[in-house]
């Protein structure tokens, strides 16, 4: 199939069917020699390639990703939300139902008991309407989501924004918005698995990951927050100072590796720096910021090389880590914490930004 050009920083071609209507690929190229391609399937960033350095002498694509969306390795099929925009609710509700005006709102539990990431028709799932945003300086894709009342067991009618802009630097940016016309939980996030050695380079347990946090949400065996806010001094979950992914797994700590939300220091709403990702071997960095308030580490630990991802490769325990920038899990049932109500007449904002400083 062929490639429609819109300009030199971003160009479409189709990329299969979902919901019986056609998908398409985006590709964003900037002159810092940046790509991303995104699908308006699940809004995911399918592919990130930082320009070639000392180490590579073509560009590196450092998220785990898939080829297409049909079949048993396809986005639309069974897949750890490789890329996804996350919704109406990421990461985990607790016995899959919450307390609103009164009502217990039931939702379908994905999860054990649980709801994860919006259920198995979450907005990963869904195919957006996309609009492209060309510039030569820095090109960009709007996409947008309209998940009606219902939807999911969710109630309230709910738009939903995302857009993609890459640059003008070694910047990919996400802005997150949305409305309701009834009172609903909106907790968008999204979801990309980062190997900074490139995506098909085996795991990532020799990162060095710094996160901007001093305090997390502890949870019970479900991975359900259980209410508590703590420190993380004297715990695994300390990375004030940098610690590598593969530390703990290596001690017996935590042999399933990381999967915890952290309370990013500053003040939630204002764009912070959340977390720093490092590859000593090739000098790679990312640094994430967010206006969200926390952010989950999961360390990619349940991956187990049945997925076939991009070019062929197997996507086996620890091959990327997911760092979502996220409000609080399972804050609809913990009222004491911040909360993800979204009221009508208000507007959901959110931004998160990759940037990639240049190697020394």
């Amino acid at each position: 199939m062929g490639m429609t050009a819109t300009n030199a920083g971003l160009t479409q071609r189709p990329w299969g069917e979902a919901e019986g209507r056609a998908c398409s690929l985006y590709t964003l190229r900037n002159r810092a020699g940046m790509v991303a391609r995104v699908s308006d399937f699940g809004a995911t960033l399918v592919a990130l390639e930082l320009p070639p350095d000392a180490h590579a002498d073509s560009g590196v694509d450092v998220v785990l990703g898939l080829d297409g969306l049909a079949g048993p390795d396809g986005y639309a099929g069974t897949q750890p939300y490789l890329g996804a925009v996350i919704g109406r609710v990421s990461n985990r509700i607790g016995g899959a139902a919450f307390e609103l005006a009164g009502r217990r709102v039931t939702l379908p539990a994905n999860d054990g008991p649980n709801h994860l990431h919006g259920g198995p028709g979450g907005f990963h799932h869904r195919l957006w309407a996309a609009q492209p945003l060309p510039s030569a300086d820095a090109p960009a894709l709007a996409l947008s989501y309209l998940s009606e009342d219902g939807e999911g067991g969710y109630p309230g009618r709910v738009w939903a924004g995302a857009v993609y802009r890459l640059g003008p630097g070694r910047v990919l940016s996400l802005e997150l918005r949305a409305v309701s016309d009834a009172r609903t939980p909106v907790s968008l996030t999204q979801h990309p698995y980062f190997n900074l050695a490139g995506h098909a380079s085996g795991d990532v347990l020799q990162h060095r990951l710094t996160v901007f946090a001093e305090r997390y949400t502890p949870t019970d065996v479900d991975l359900i927050p259980t209410g508590e806010v703590l420190d993380v001094g004297g715990t695994v979950f300390d990375f004030r100072a940098g610690r590598a992914l593969g530390e703990v797994v290596a001690s017996g700590a935590l042999p399933g590796g990381y999967d915890i939300n952290l309370l990013i220091a500053g003040r939630a709403g204002e764009l912070r720096p959340a977390a720093r990702l490092e590859h000593p071997a090739s000098g790679r960095r990312l640094e994430l910021w967010s206006t969200q308030p926390g952010l989950q580490v999961y360390g990619g630990g349940q991956l187990d090389g049945s997925l076939l991802g991009k070019g062929g490769a197997r996507y086996a325990r620890f091959a990327g880590t997911a760092l979502e920038a996220q409000a609080i899990p399972n804050a609809v049932n913990l009222p004491h914490l911040p909360q993800v109500w979204l009221r009508p007449g208000e507007v959901y904002r959110q931004r998160i930004e990759y940037r990639f400083p240049t190697a020394p």
